[in-house]
């Protein structure tokens, strides 16, 4: 690739746009980033050109011109994608780096076809260290955009992490999967690390969470971040038992019934999710109503269930052997 086409436009300077475009600048690419807010200093330094509107990147780039858009999802990016090819010329290349739903960018692609301007999409993992360091793109659009973004997208990523997963839509349903399988490990992992804390003996669970780093087949960048964030917080017990997210993986879910894939693990994964946000547990609250109303099963704690739920079973493992 000539060294004139080592350039591409920004439009979300936040924490992923941001730290790509620091980490092309670094690499010698030249960068057109244009935000809402102000640039950081650092990117500035670094050598971002800012353009102080969207006209700004047909003046400053050459076709043709990518510009990767890095904004949440939703109607935002339709009135920013709109808006950016009524600026742009027949050829340019608009990248979606988000985490659209793939049938809304397939529904974009096709729209902006008609105008000329190609749509990739491109599903981004890694995180700001990622961004940053070295990426992981999932790629969906057609081969005349991919050939001119290809390289740009093979440089700011880490080895290997890069594919053209297919045709539009491809990318972000490939990073929309990606997502679903992520939500089922960190199910897993923190199931496994309750588990480890309700062990009838103290146990040295940071020791654990690096042993487990180490050679074992549950290694990995989650493991790593479990141990590092077990000891840095020294513990559990301040952190709020409360899971925050934007809501794609119940876009996978939706379309695994559609397509009558089962997702068991993924789907209960979600619904994990939900129940952590659930202060007021009316769902537990209703259950005991109907038990009670059933059985006669008391509201509330019962020391004599407890006995006979925890010790009442031949050879329970909480109890020592003979």
């Amino acid at each position: 690739m000539a060294d004139v086409k080592r350039e591409f436009g920004v439009v979300g300077l936040g924490r992923i746009g941001g730290n790509l475009a620091l980490q092309a600048l670094e690499k010698g690419m030249r960068v057109v980033g244009f935000d809402l807010q102000a640039p950081s200093e650092e990117l500035v330094q670094a050598g971002l050109i800012v353009a102080p509107d969207l006209d700004g990147f047909r003046t400053e780039l050459s076709p043709p011109r990518p510009i990767f858009v890095y904004i949440p999802a939703g109607p935002a990016v339709d009135r920013v994608l709109d808006d950016l090819a009524s600026h742009l010329e027949e050829g340019d290349i608009l990248i979606d780096g988000g985490n659209s739903y793939w049938g809304d960018s397939i529904r974009r692609h096709r729209r902006l076809r008609e105008r000329g301007i190609h749509l990739v999409d491109l599903g981004t993992s890694g995180g700001v260290d990622g961004a940053r360091h070295g990426a992981c793109f999932m790629a969906g659009g057609d081969e005349e955009a991919m050939a001119r973004i290809e390289p740009i997208l093979r440089e700011l990523a880490t080895e290997g992490g890069y594919v053209h997963a297919g045709p539009p839509g491809a990318g972000h349903f490939v990073k929309l999967v990606h997502n679903g399988i992520e939500f089922g490990m960190l199910q897993a992992i923190g199931e496994g690390v309750d588990l480890l804390e309700n062990y009838r003996e103290d146990l040295n669970i940071a020791d654990v969470l690096r042993c487990w780093r180490h050679g074992s087949v549950i290694r990995g960048w989650l493991m790593d971040l479990m141990e590092t964030a077990y000891r840095s917080e020294a513990g559990m017990e301040k952190i709020p038992p409360f899971v925050e997210d934007t809501g794609e993986v119940n876009w996978l879910v939706n379309d695994a019934i559609r397509m009558e894939v089962p997702v068991p693990v993924i789907a209960q994964s979600v619904m994990q999710l939900f129940a952590s946000r659930d202060d007021r547990k009316n769902w537990a609250r209703a259950i005991a109503m109907m038990r009670h109303g059933f059985g006669g099963h008391p509201y509330g704690p019962d020391e004599a269930i407890v006995h006979e739920r925890v010790v009442g079973r031949v050879g329970d493992f909480y109890r020592d052997e003979e």
